[in-house]
């Protein structure tokens, strides 16, 4: 079992008592292929979350700084996390995010950039759209319906793909991708939305 596996196991043994986790629409999620994994972000526990609940590995681009507490760094990169700077152009992490989609794999992303304050979906930043244009991938869109409360219902909601192709032929900018996946975020919120 690589840690990655044994990771996942921990996690999901430890949050399984406390959320009770309901995983809606798994059977969207392409078995292979490369694919941008688009999630809101409503707590700081949404990684672990979306990691254990999706049916194959996510990549995850996580805060420089993680990586220099001397427990993380050694965990991080098993568990397929990689470091981003934030509030920068960070070409090195640019080219990691694109590589993995271009060898098939899938990367996590929560294109608001930071958690929802107020649990609403924000903007998401162009550069959702920047690395679903450029990938080689398709989008998965992906809805966290909260609230993280001990013994609650916490559903991981995958919507349809998106296929980006349309828009790679037409050259449309990744600022109306990143809209269009938005809404998807959006429509899957509104649609599964705790009542």
């Amino acid at each position: 079992m690589n840690l990655y596996s044994f990771a996942k196991t921990i996690v999901f043994t430890a949050l399984k008592p406390i959320y009770r986790f309901d995983v809606i629409g798994a059977d969207n999620f392409p078995k292979d292929g490369g694919i941008l994994l688009c999630t809101n972000h409503i707590n700081a526990l949404d990684p672990p979350v979306v990691g254990i609940n999706a049916p194959r590995p996510v990549n995850f681009m996580a805060k420089e700084e993680l990586f220099q507490i001397p427990l993380l760094k050694s965990i991080l990169p098993g568990v397929h996390a990689f470091p981003v700077k934030r509030g920068m152009s960070d070409r090195d992490a640019l080219r990691r995010a694109l590589k993995l989609l271009k060898e098939g794999e899938v990367v996590g992303l929560f294109p608001e950039g930071t958690r929802s304050k107020d649990g609403k979906l924000g903007k998401g930043f162009s550069g959702a759209g920047f690395f679903a244009l450029r990938g080689e991938a398709n989008v998965v869109p992906c809805a966290i319906v909260g609230p993280y409360k001990p013994f609650r219902r916490l559903k991981v909601v995958y919507g349809n793909v998106i296929d980006m192709q349309p828009y790679r032929e037409r050259k449309a900018s990744p600022e109306e991708v990143t809209e269009v996946i938005m809404a998807n975020i959006a429509q899957l919120l509104e649609e599964h939305k705790t009542k």
